[in-house]
């Protein structure tokens, strides 16, 4: 969590600083979701995240210098410097990717999780969205399929309660539990503020799919800290609900917990230092790196071959 903290507030200055090329959505507030799934899942595990992936990614073992490379749209990147914020990916290691298209994590992950029933290996695929694809057709078609086909996937929704800039209680009637009991998908719902609990809620869902359950649904309740995108002025938000945002701050609710089990403060604050380090020594790397000229730029996006 610390990480992915520590690089996501690097980010927002990079950005700033014009460092950062496009647009990034950052996913403060919610580290504990993708920690937790960082900790139970296997290498050969596959996920696809969503455009507030950074966490996702990182969690799931991208390097971080190989991940700052891809940010700064270096051709060192993983994906060339081409893919950017919301296209990371790194299939040596079961990222998928991110990307931008609300909801479209979970048919690539559906897709994934046919592959490892298929291959008839005990893997399986991590489907992260936010509450905003609730709304979307393409995870009610990918839930039915899952369904009837038993398939080895697992619905992760980080339910931060935005769907863009509007409540998601505007645009879909239902909640999630209602849409997961209409294609018979066992849904738990978890504090998603605290990284323990959501341990628990996916290693209990994770051993089940395993097991040939099917599809299971966690819907971890969380806070987005960040406006949508970065630099979002967030003037659709009530200054109160901004204001006690850090009452939900994962980090400081485990610190305490640790604290309370004995570990001690100067432990914690080295590890914090520790990682601050090797994020400044990322950034310096990847401020060293290449900038893709024009040929590497539009490589593997046209063919030469001939139409039939």
């Amino acid at each position: 969590m610390c990480c992915i903290r520590a690089v996501e507030l690097r980010l927002g200055r990079l950005f700033a600083d014009g460092e950062v090329p496009g647009f990034i959505h950052l996913s403060v507030g919610q580290e504990a979701v993708a920690t937790a799934l960082g900790v139970v899942l296997r290498k050969d595990d596959t996920v696809a995240s969503t455009h507030r992936g950074h966490g996702h990614a990182l969690a799931k073992g991208v390097d971080l210098n190989d991940f700052f490379l891809e940010l700064m749209a270096k051709e060192e990147g993983i994906c060339k410097g081409r893919g950017g914020s919301m296209h990371v990916a790194d299939l040596s290691i079961g990222m998928l990717g991110a990307n931008a298209i609300v909801g479209a994590s979970v048919p690539i992950a559906l897709g994934s999780a046919l592959a490892h029933q298929v291959r008839k290996t005990d893997a399986i695929a991590v489907a992260f969205f936010g509450d905003g694809a609730m709304a979307e057709g393409v995870l009610h078609e990918s839930m039915n399929m899952a369904s009837l086909w038993k398939l080895p996937l697992l619905f992760v929704c980080e339910n931060n309660g935005w769907a863009e800039f509007s409540p998601t209680q505007k645009q879909f009637v239902a909640p999630l539990d209602k849409l997961a009991s209409a294609f018979s998908i066992p849904h738990v719902k978890v504090g998603g503020n605290d990284v323990m609990d959501v341990i628990d809620a996916a290693s209990a869902a994770v051993e089940r799919i395993r097991s040939g359950a099917g599809p299971q649904v966690i819907e971890c309740i969380t806070h987005r800290w960040r406006g949508h995108y970065e630099g979002d002025p967030q003037k659709y938000r009530s200054s109160d609900e901004l204001a006690g945002l850090g009452e939900h701050d994962p980090l400081t609710r485990h610190e305490a917990s640790l604290l309370k089990q004995g570990v001690v403060a100067s432990a914690v604050e080295a590890i914090r230092h520790e990682i601050d380090e090797l994020v400044e020594q990322a950034v310096a790397n990847a401020r060293n790196g290449r900038s893709p000229d024009w040929s590497a730029a539009i490589s593997d996006v046209y063919t030469n071959m001939e139409a039939n």
